[in-house]
């Protein structure tokens, strides 16, 4: 699966499942972790919670097995590392905290893209 249908089916599963404030950033030239991050908001961490294990499970019947999550016991934040697509999911104030949208919408130089 290329990596720009792997985010589309990204966003439409957090979409379907309530996410809010659903971003996408290109990573590339910017960072070598990954082509994209998809930034988005849940209600709670219970909502948190379920929009990751849904991602996983949604991702995984679309033939990637191996992804995961990171932050299994935060409350307000967890990550869904999708091969080249990173997945943020915060509670509001968290994600306004660390407004990861600023910090990745800079253009970078290609010399000093980030490993």
């Amino acid at each position: 699966m290329e990596v720009a249908e792997i985010k589309k089916n990204i966003e439409k599963i957090l979409d379907n499942n309530k996410a809010q404030s659903i971003t996408s950033i290109n990573l590339k030239n910017k960072s070598y972790i990954a082509d994209y991050m998809v930034v988005a908001s849940g209600t709670s961490s219970r909502h948190l919670q379920s929009l990751s294990e849904i991602l996983v499970s949604e991702l995984k019947k679309l033939g990637m097995d191996d992804c995961r999550i990171e932050g299994k016991d935060s409350a307000d934040w967890k990550l869904v590392d999708a091969h080249d697509v990173i997945v943020h999911l915060f509670h509001p104030e968290k994600r306004e905290f660390y407004d990861l949208e600023k910090m990745w919408s800079e253009e970078i130089p290609k010399q000093k893209a980030m490993i």
